[in-house]
């Protein structure tokens, strides 16, 4: 029997549900919003396994904070009466047959890629629900990304459309420009279209910074940036190799 595992981006999905409310202390309609954009998703999906990942909301902001001080200082917390809230929507999903992972210590971003990575290197399809283009380095034959609000694949194409990279580019790419919604400020001077020039002429940011044929424009910038450079490469790059403490078996979806 062939596997499908939808991988729900829990928070990505309530903030947008929540966010959307006329009424941000309703956290029943959100709950039945939720719920009702969930049973969409798996009759469009058909999963044969399904787990939503949550991030803790009292978790810190973990290793990428130590690499890099400024990392996601001072985003919104979450509103309370949402976070008073996620206890009723986690048992509302279970009762659609969808289990909860909660991260402890680590993002749920490294938690989705791991499980994500894990499953499709053994060539069964995955599919992660997320609007976070984060996921699309990713991107393999078995792995996709579907951003549900816009109804559409964040696939190679659209990260060709988007960045002018391919998916394995993106951590270099988000290294070199930063990504400012989570005060990673990447190198000084090298914006997207800078960066696209020197990732379609150089595989990554080593093979670049190795090169005596990078224009000279960028040559200071590099030398001057290097580390920075590096920093939020890594910052950026998903990590899929975190003990997950369960199987596939447990996380079988439940039609009835």
């Amino acid at each position: 029997m062939s596997i499908h595992l939808v991988i729900i981006d829990a928070l990505n999905l309530i903030r947008r549900v929540h966010s959307a409310q006329p009424d941000p202390n309703d956290i029943e309609r959100t709950i039945s919003t939720t719920t009702r954009t969930l049973q969409r998703i798996i009759n469009e999906s058909e999963p044969t396994h399904i787990i939503a990942v949550f991030d803790h909301h009292l978790q810190d902001r973990g290793w990428r904070a130590d690499l890099l001080p400024t990392y996601k200082e001072g985003r919104k917390p979450m509103p309370e009466p949402l976070q008073q809230g996620l206890d009723r929507i986690q048992q509302a999903w279970w009762e659609l047959g969808i289990d909860s992972l909660l991260s402890e210590g680590d993002e749920a971003d490294d938690l989705v890629a791991t499980l994500a990575c894990k499953v499709a290197s053994h060539n069964e399809k995955v599919t992660i629900i997320s609007t976070d283009k984060g996921y699309c380095q990713l991107l393999s034959p078995t792995l996709q990304i579907r951003d549900y609000f816009q109804h559409r694949w964040l696939d190679e194409p659209f990260i060709q459309n988007e960045f002018g990279v391919k998916p394995s580019q993106l951590a270099d790419y988000w290294g070199l420009t930063g990504i400012s919604s989570s005060q990673v400020p990447g190198v000084a001077g090298i914006g997207p279209k800078a960066a696209k020039e020197i990732l379609t002429q150089f595989t990554d940011i080593e093979q670049a910074y190795a090169s005596d044929e990078l224009a000279p424009k960028y040559r200071k910038k590099l030398d001057e940036h290097i580390e920075m450079a590096r920093i939020c490469k890594r910052i950026s790059t998903l990590k899929t190799d975190i003990e997950l403490g369960f199987n596939l078996q447990d996380i079988r979806f439940n039609k009835e």
